[in-house]
């Protein structure tokens, strides 16, 4: 899956792959691997079952618990090559960076949060728009990640890679803890576990107030809630769980870099003070699953509510001098889901072999609005939809253990995506459907020795905006435009090896092709994605986890990547496509009554426009974080974010604007700053 890029992939600290407590009793499969196991804070570094990549993991809570974290969508640079940033304050869906991709909000990239869906097809402000702000990160016990589309039971999104994170089935002990920081930042969690019947209820919840460092106050208003129930026996397991999130903001977003340089803007400035949102997700899913002597049952079902109402203003007075070019994005829907998987072992020409098929649907009715707005006030509605669309795929695997050494799993995936659009006009309505099968292939080769070899080759896909498969007319121009594909493809081939010869140490690198049938790139003054031509991306990454200690982890991952547009001439780059990423990373686990980590991400260069000119800064930033065993019941956690107190872009995008005493538009960069320095505190009490 991409065309130059470089996956690295570093080890997984599995915090506790040997277990008896219940939340990870269904986690622990076999593993042929011949790697050597590096054993960090008595906790087992390998991968759980079998890689079919080199570019894939799991993560468990420990090696979570000891990152500094400032806001929730962090979780996702455990995965070696992925950033994640923000342009326009804390409320909104992060921006993700993976393998040459600027991932938008996420339309790259798939997310699932226990088995549920987060990306949101169709959406307002993007295709593939992932919010995991209702995430709480205390309750995650693991993420699992992959990347390329070469796996068949993932589909929609999963071209740059997929990942899940996964919620606690019940809470060992419960605790509360209260964080305060620098620039009016306050948060409370707390959570428990009960014996409920012959299973556990768990209830959690999470509320956080932030002003931020601007001078505007971002008034972050965030409650999260959890309610679950799990039940397990020796051979089966399940759980109910019920997720709210509300939030509520004013939005910070980028700022013109000619008002800095000419002081009229102050670095946390802000030009359009009445911009911000508000957004509401509940949801509610059941997961299943046997296992049996030689098969194994799973199934998940979901359904949720959500709403979004962003208000946002990128070009300030450039189309409406008077009132300015706020405008509201609005996203209401309804989904409902289920996927099911099953697993059996058997013999195929004398061949040890796993073959796994699953059935998956998801249903989105979706309401969509975009008008035009000054100070949050309605005045013009430039288009309303109503959009019904559903995915249904099935697939299949095939594992076979050739020889001793040698394995492979063929796979094969079918999609059909069908849509019904209701457009305010009426030339934009429409229907339609599309079918596409994706072929994938992994071979496995793990000679004797420290090392394995990895090939990989698959077709996966993105979905696209199902309003732009039926639109004909532009409803701002009234001009003719033409209709997008709505399942873009995208081939890949990699090659891949995990490497232990080094003692205590592993070591992976690969290297990738991908062809992308339609690109997804973002707009910074319309605030939303648009599928463009065709791309390539090669690349290559490497990572590396080391422990010299019981207590003491270091891991590393660097990525280039190149990136462009196929077929186009010479003005072939891609926007935002960041040639170079790294990481560096340090855990300290009790070590005495100590505990801690340290995270560096380096975030490079990327060309601005398709002629590759301007190009965005680097970005480099440093977080710390020291944990203190007080006492069995009592811990007390510092962390200090920007230790380096970095004044670098946390993102930057180039397009005209028009500021109020300016007479025509301007093209310029536009960023949103990192924040300053800050230090928090948490006093965590366990019950």
């Amino acid at each position: 899956m991409r065309q130059q890029s470089t996956a690295v992939i570093i080890l997984i600290v599995a915090s506790g792959l040997i277990t008896t407590h219940s939340q990870r009793s269904h986690a622990a499969e076999p593993t042929s691997n011949n790697i050597e196991e590096i054993i960090v804070a008595g906790q087992v570094n390998d991968l759980v079952g079998e890689p079919q990549t080199a570019t894939e993991g799991l993560i468990f809570d420990t090696q979570l618990k000891l990152r500094p974290v400032s806001r929730s969508a962090e979780l996702l640079e455990f995965i070696p090559g992925v950033i994640a940033t923000q342009h326009s304050g804390e409320g909104k869906a992060n921006q993700y960076f993976l393998r040459g991709f600027n991932l938008d909000h996420g339309t790259d990239l798939a997310i699932r949060v226990d088995g549920m869906p987060v990306n949101m097809p169709t959406h307002t402000h993007g295709q593939g728009y992932a919010d995991i702000n209702f995430v709480i990160p205390e309750l995650i016990d693991s993420l699992s990640y992959r990347k390329g589309p070469y796996y068949a039971q993932i589909g929609d999104f999963a071209t740059a890679g997929s990942t899940e994170l996964a919620v606690v089935d019940d809470l060992r002990q419960g605790y509360a803890s209260l964080t305060v920081g620098q620039n009016d930042y306050q948060r409370i969690f707390a959570g428990q576990s009960f014996v409920a019947g012959e299973g556990k209820l768990t209830l959690a919840g999470a509320a956080t107030r932030y002003g931020g460092p601007w001078q505007l106050d971002q008034d972050l208003n965030e409650r999260k809630g959890l309610v679950k129930f799990h039940q397990e026996s020796e051979r089966s397991a399940w759980n109910l769980t019920a997720m709210s999130y509300d939030n509520s903001w004013n939005a910070t977003d980028q700022i013109p870099l000619r008002a800095l340089d000419s002081g009229s803007l102050d670095r946390f400035g802000t030009i359009d003070p009445s911009s911000g949102g508000d957004s509401r997700r509940r949801s509610l899913s059941y997961n299943w699953q046997q296992n049996q002597d030689v098969s194994r049952w799973k199934i998940n079902a979901y359904a949720m509510d959500y709403d979004l109402d962003l208000f946002s203003n990128f070009t300030y007075f450039m189309e409406d001098p008077l009132r300015g070019d706020q405008f509201q994005q609005s996203d209401q829907r309804h989904v409902f889901g289920f996927d099911s998987e099953y697993r059996y072992q058997t013999e195929i020409f004398d061949t040890p072999s796993e073959v796994s098929f699953g059935l998956q649907t998801r249903y989105d009715d979706i309401d969509t609005g975009l008008y035009k707005t000054m100070q949050r006030t309605v005045f013009a509605t430039t288009r309303e939809d109503s959009i019904k669309q559903s995915l249904s795929s099935s697939w299949v695997a095939v594992q076979q253990q050739w020889s001793k050494n040698f394995r492979s799993v063929a796979g094969l995936r079918l999609d059909h995506y069908r849509f019904d659009v209701t457009a305010d006009i009426p030339d934009n309505s429409g229907a339609g459907a599309e079918t596409l099968v994706s072929p994938k292939l992994n071979l496995i080769y793990s000679p004797p020795g420290q090392t394995e070899y990895y090939f990989s080759v698959g077709q996966g896909f993105h979905s696209n905006d199902a309003r732009g498969a039926t639109i004909t007319i532009d409803p701002v121009s009234g001009e003719p435009v033409d209709k997008v594909d709505p399942l873009a493809k995208a081939r890949s081939i990699e090659l891949g090896l995990r490497n232990s010869i080094i003692p205590k140490t592993r070591i992976t690198i690969s290297t990738f092709l991908m062809a992308l049938e339609s690109e997804l790139v973002y707009v910074g003054d319309a605030g939303a994605t648009e599928a463009r031509e065709k791309s390539r991306r090669r690349g290559i990454e490497v990572s590396a986890l080391y422990a010299p200690t019981s207590w003491l982890l270091l891991d590393t991952d660097i990525t280039v990547t190149h990136a462009r547009f196929s077929g186009v001439g010479a003005d072939n780059h891609i926007p935002n496509s960041v040639s170079h990423t790294a990481s560096f990373g340090l855990i300290v686990h009790e070590a005495d009554q100590w505990s801690g980590g340290l995270r560096l991400r380096y975030l490079g260069k990327a060309p601005l426009s398709e002629s590759g000119r301007p190009r965005s800064e680097s970005t480099l930033l440093v977080n710390l974080q020291s944990v203190y065993q007080i006492n069995p019941r009592f811990t007390a956690t510092l962390e200090l974010l920007n230790l380096l107190d970095s004044q670098d872009h946390d993102i930057s995008y180039f397009y005209q604007s028009q500021l109020s005493d300016e007479t025509a538009p301007q093209e310029d960069i536009h960023f949103h700053p990192v924040e300053p320095r800050s230090l928090r505190l948490t006093l965590q009490a366990r019950f």
